[in-house]
Formats: C-alpha cells, sequence, structure tokens
C-alpha cells in the first residue's frame, strides 16, 4: 500500500476550536476561524489538535470539527485532522478521519501510559489498523522515539512524517540522519516538523538540522507577523527574524511560560484581543489574569510596531 508523495509547504496553521459562554462548541465561530486563516495565506490546516483542544472534544464535536472545515475549506488547501488517546480511540480517531474525508491525520501520543520503543511502533502500527489515509506522527510527551524505533515507522507504509514537540534538536538531527540513510524513496520523502510551541523561537535551528516545516501558533491572533517571520527564515534574512524575535516572540514566549497550558490558552486571549470570537478555553486550561492580558496586548501591539519597521526597512 504505497502512500503519494506529500506535499505540505508554507505556514502550517493550526486553528482554535471556539466555544460559547457555555463552552459549547461555536461552528459558526469555527468557521469565521477557518476562512481567515485560508485568507491569511496558511498552507494547510490541522484542525482539532493541540491548539484546538483535542483532548477536550468529543467524538461528535471532533468529526462536526472536521465536516466544517472540509465545508468551508472547499478544498483550497489540505485539512488534516488530530486523532489519539489511548489505542482503541487513536485507532477510531484515525478510522473516523478516513471516513471524513480528511487530507491526513496528526497522531498525538499515546494517552498517559507509554512504552519501550518498540510499543510505541506498535502503538502506531495499531492505531493505522488498515487505513489508507496520511499520518504524521507527533514525537512528544509518551510517545518520544528513538533513531533506530523512528526507522521502523518506514514499514508503516501510511505514515508520512514526524512531527516533533520532545525539543531534543540533537535527537532529531539523529532520527532524521537514520531515516533518510535507509536510502529509499520513502525515506527521501518521509516529512519531518518542528512542533514546538511559538516555534519561531526554534526555526532556525530545526532548519539548520533539515526540519524547515513548522506550524505556527502566532497565525492563529497575527498571521501578518508570522507570515513575515515564515518568509524571512526560508530568505535567511537573519536581521528581520531577530527583530522579531527581539521584539515579539521573546517576550510573548516569557509569558506564555508564566502559567501551564498558556500554550493554548494565552493563543486563545491573544485572539479575542484581534477581535475572533473564540470564546474561553475548557478546563482544565486556565484563562491568563487581567495583568497577563494587558501584557499581551502591548506585545502584539510592540510586534505589529516591529512589523511596520521591518517593512518600513525593506
Amino acid at each position: 500500500m504505497a502512500q503519494p508523495k506529500i506535499e505540505l509547504d508554507g505556514l502550517l496553521a493550526f486553528p482554535l476550536t471556539p466555544f460559547t459562554e457555555g463552552l459549547e462548541l461555536n461552528l459558526d465561530a469555527f468557521a469565521e476561524t477557518v476562512e481567515s486563516h485560508v485568507a491569511a495565506g496558511a498552507g494547510a490546516l490541522f484542525v482539532a489538535c493541540g491548539t484546538g483542544e483535542f483532548s477536550s472534544l468529543s467524538p461528535d464535536e471532533h468529526a462536526a470539527i472536521l465536516r466544517k472545515a472540509r465545508e468551508v475549506v472547499a478544498g483550497r488547501v489540505p485539512v488534516w485532522v488530530g486523532a489519539g488517546g489511548g489505542a482503541a480511540s487513536a485507532r477510531a480517531g484515525i478510522a473516523a478521519a478516513e471516513a471524513g474525508g480528511a487530507d491526513g491525520v496528526l497522531l498525538l501520543p499515546p494517552y498517559l501510559v507509554t512504552g519501550p520503543p518498540s510499543g510505541l511502533v506498535d502503538h502506531v502500527r495499531y492505531a493505522v489498523g488498515d487505513s489508507s489515509i496520511p499520518v504524521i506522527v507527533y514525537h512528544r510527551s509518551t510517545g518520544v522515539f528513538t533513531p533506530d524505533s523512528a526507522v521502523k515507522l518506514l514499514d508503516i507504509p501510511s505514515v508520512v512524517g514526524i512531527k516533533d514537540g520532545f525539543g531534543d534538536v540533537e535527537l532529531m538531527s539523529r532520527i532524521i540522519t537514520t531515516i533518510r540513510s535507509v536510502g529509499t524513496d520513502r525515506a527521501k520523502d518521509f516529512l519531518f516538523f518542528n512542533g514546538l510551541p511559538t516555534a519561531e523561537v526554534s526555526a532556525r535551528a530545526y532548519a539548520a538540522v533539515g526540519v524547515a516545516r513548522y506550524s505556527s501558533a502566532v497565525h492563529c491572533f497575527a498571521p501578518e507577523i508570522a507570515a513575515r517571520f515564515h518568509r524571512a527564515l526560508a530568505e535567511n534574512d537573519d536581521a528581520v527574524m531577530e527583530a522579531l524575535l527581539a521584539g515579539f516572540y521573546l517576550p510573548l514566549v516569557a509569558l506564555r511560560d508564566e502559567g501551564q497550558g498558556f500554550a493554548v490558552s494565552l493563543v486563545k486571549a491573544a485572539a479575542r484581543l484581534r477581535g475572533d470570537k473564540v470564546g474561553s478555553v475548557r478546563p482544565p486550561l486556565v484563562e491568563p489574569t487581567s495583568d497577563q492580558i494587558a501584557r499581551l496586548e502591548k506585545i502584539i501591539d510592540d510586534g505589529f510596531a516591529v512589523l511596520k519597521s521591518v517593512e518600513a526597512g525593506a
């Protein structure tokens, strides 16, 4: 069962999942969110994943999000969707994604428990089952692979790549080298992604080891900044990257690190500041304090000021 070559280029966007005041799914607001990502130039959408609060969604909500995303996108960009949890939940999620017409699946790490490297490969194999939908494996938390176990993913035809959320660049370099050294077309075409929170901060380090693709949470609330940084990375424009890092990304990361789960809730707060009707986060995530939101607003304003300065000097 051979897979066609997968192309996932450009900025990869991970839309937020909007909720009402009663924390019910808000599909009308989600449709607006999806359209805004496409209009801002996203290369692909990954819905109901980490930034989209995958862990808080029911299977019915998950299916509804995929349906709405496909309806709004109407084939303009690929729509991938999250799956994960325990082995049976992951398997059911991949099957549902395939039945729902998703272009691919981001397979999140096993729920709560982990096992030896061989067990992680078996988990992926079991989750994939007899499906043929393309799968990217999320390398993080309870699902961290060794180079030897990562290369065994090549034996699962529908697995097309690895997304790194673990943050060990040296390990990722060894994984890439081990897979590429297999020498087959499949190994050559295997995809690698930087999936760390606020990935722009580590983007240059990952690009240096062959991982140029990354997901941008900033695209959820400041796509103009995200797009400019992405272009600067592609053009090796260190001056622009350093200006945006110093004036926007590093202060944002410092604030993000003040609270557990802020990789999601801070992004949602930022989207609300920009006028998006995304609502609040579901528990156990919590909202930033009023002081933190005030500082977040200043960081965003500073970011756009830096962007204006960069563009003026272009």
